[in-house]
């Protein structure tokens, strides 16, 4: 189980401290699929980073009982003087996964050839979500966090994404932060709507659909 119990985060802007999470409270079980809706500088991103750990809430409690991934094809971390199979040796050793039985499942799903060896600072944005995706997959998460539409690469790419994720991985539970509707009621179980800092829970997938059309304006 995930859960964020009065969770708030504060950034300091020029114009001052500004909260853009205020009290947000979710918990997602083993196994379940939602949906975070939310306009674009909702708060969203934000939101998926601090439930992967990679940033800390301001005020608040993130407790995790089950082991969540990073938000897909985010490739930030990478450090771009290694080369893609170094990335991923280094990724595995602080996830505590096998490296060597990763190495070829992202050999073969990336694509990306004798790229794998070169410095990841070489790579395009495109190169960098393929690798990013491709690892997200060869380490094994009860949750995975997806921040907006997974469209990495080309439509036949994407489609074996899609293949991954959702028909291979259909036991896991995902948390997907997006502004589609029509991508969050295609995945999700529930769905909550962000707004003005606030989360707002839905048990219905169309509950919170007709709920973000009422406050997207």
């Amino acid at each position: 189980m995930i859960e964020l119990q009065n969770v708030c985060k504060d950034y300091n802007t020029r114009q001052g401290r500004r909260r853009v999470l205020n009290g947000v409270n979710l918990r997602v079980a083993r196994g379940e699929k939602i949906g975070i809706l939310g306009r674009n500088g909702a708060g969203k991103s934000t939101m998926i980073r601090m439930i992967s750990g990679a940033e800390p809430p301001t005020a608040g409690k993130i407790q995790r009982r089950m082991s969540v991934s990073w938000p897909l094809a985010f490739g930030g971390a990478f450090q771009g003087s290694l080369t893609g199979m170094d990335n991923l040796r280094f990724i595995c050793r602080v996830y505590g996964a096998d490296a060597q039985a990763a190495e070829p499942f992202v050999q073969e799903f990336s694509e990306l050839g004798y790229y794998l060896r070169e410095p990841v600072k070489s790579y395009s944005a495109g190169m960098r979500a393929r690798l990013a995706f491709a690892i997200s997959m060869a380490i094994e998460f009860d949750c995975f966090l997806i921040d907006e539409i997974v469209a990495v690469g080309d439509s036949r790419f994407h489609a074996k994404c899609h293949h991954e994720l959702f028909e291979r991985r259909k036991d896991r539970s995902l948390i997907i932060v997006s502004h589609d509707a029509a991508y969050i009621k295609a995945h999700c179980d529930r769905a909550a709507v962000l707004v003005e800092g606030k989360l707002h829970t839905f048990d219905e997938v169309q509950d919170a659909y007709e709920f973000y059309q009422g406050n997207s304006n």
